[in-house]
């Protein structure tokens, strides 16, 4: 059997979860972000995570997102006190990193489908949670989900950037937009923001 080696710890620990359909990985506009946090951080080493889950149409699927951040977040938290970790995702992957955030299991949503929320003291060693083209509540509710809530220990450290026109994050009519983050600046956004907080 293959031993896990964890990674070393690192200044800064950054972790994405990809939007819908992008291949295992960050995906294109996770690449782009975690690019430009290394590129701001230069004079740190910073280490980054894709969050594994589907990533696919089966949304409930998301949950495996959920716990798979969550653990890794804990895992980083408790080996590597001095590591700032940085969470971020990209639509999907925005949900999935909101509702690792969760103080509570949302309503509705039986307990023992759903991990455990973070343990509090994890919030202190989040530096900046980035959201980009998070679904918003219409859509949450279009595919039978609970909106996406930022628990309240992450809420002021969290910055959410949604295109305008996404039909995703707002009630907008422009497809194209939704894929817009790296082209439209707000990617480049996300990471200036996660950097001045680290």
């Amino acid at each position: 059997m293959p031993v896990a080696i964890a990674a070393p710890c690192a200044d800064v620990e950054a972790v994405f979860a990809r939007g819908t359909f992008a291949p295992q990985g960050f995906g294109g506009i996770g690449d782009d972000f975690v690019s430009a946090l290394r590129s701001k951080l230069s004079d740190k080493a910073v280490n980054a995570y894709a969050v594994v889950y589907p990533a696919s149409t089966d949304f409930p699927t998301a949950v495996d997102g959920i716990r798979d951040a969550a653990d890794h977040i804990e895992d980083v938290a408790t080996r590597c006190p001095n590591t700032k970790l940085v969470l971020g995702g990209y639509s999907q992957g925005a949900a999935v990193i909101g509702f690792t955030t969760a103080n509570a299991v949302p309503g509705g949503v039986d307990p023992a489908e759903v991990p455990e929320p973070m343990p509090a003291a994890v919030a202190d060693k989040v530096a900046a949670v980035v959201l980009l083209g998070k679904p918003d509540p219409e859509f949450m509710d279009l595919i039978g989900q609970p909106p996406v809530s930022v628990g309240p220990a992450y809420a002021a450290k969290t910055i959410e950037l949604c295109a305008p026109g996404d039909p995703i994050c707002s009630d907008g009519g422009d497809g194209s937009a939704h894929s817009s983050y790296s082209r439209n600046g707000m990617v480049d956004q996300a990471a200036t923001y996660a950097a001045s907080r680290v």
